[in-house]
């Protein structure tokens, strides 16, 4: 999916780390209207490690070439069950951040709780109620892949996290108990 937007002060590019499927998704904010501009999932496959990390890395380079995001949100890992998964996870979501750095992009990290709270109401939402809303809050003809749906969602949370703060930056912030720490 493809859309274009007037020329906005802020371009967010949401990510959505996984080996074996990273969504991503950029949306632009203009005041308080968010735009859609392009989203989809980067797909490693199998094979060898390096391999598929550095496809993630060099497929999310191309996205930040092609739509110049002028920030990153990505979602943060969790620790599940099984260890080697939330090891894996967490090497795929470094490939992602190794992107937008060497782009000299600012990261900011959110929980999936808090991705969830910021575009449905409520951190235990289910994937098909994020796709929804997130279909509504861009006004797009069809819900997105879950994976995209879920890293337009980061970005969606990062626009208004920002705006919650009136602008302030919270990149290398952490917020406790309602408090920027």
């Amino acid at each position: 999916m493809s859309a274009s937007c007037a020329a906005p002060p802020r371009r967010i590019l949401g990510i959505d780390p996984g080996l074996r499927a990273t969504g991503f998704g950029v949306i632009a904010v203009t005041g308080n209207t968010l735009c859609y501009v392009s989203c989809g999932c980067i797909r490693s496959g199998e094979g060898e490690l390096p391999v598929r990390l550095k496809m993630i890395l060099d497929d999310l380079g191309e996205v930040i070439r092609r739509h110049q995001p002028t920030e990153v949100a990505i979602e943060k890992v969790f620790v599940n069950v099984n260890p080697q998964s939330t090891l894996l996870l967490g090497q795929a979501r470094g490939a992602a951040i190794s992107a937008a750095v060497l782009a000299n992009l600012p990261v900011s990290e959110y929980t999936a709780l808090q991705v969830k709270q910021a575009v449905v109401g409520h951190g235990k939402a289910a994937k098909q109620q994020v796709q929804d809303m997130v279909r509504r809050l861009l006004v797009l003809p069809g819900s997105p892949s879950p994976d995209a749906a879920d890293a337009l969602a980061c970005a969606i949370a990062h626009a208004h996290a920002a705006q919650g703060l009136a602008g302030l930056r919270t990149t290398g912030y952490r917020v406790r108990r309602g408090r920027l720490v």
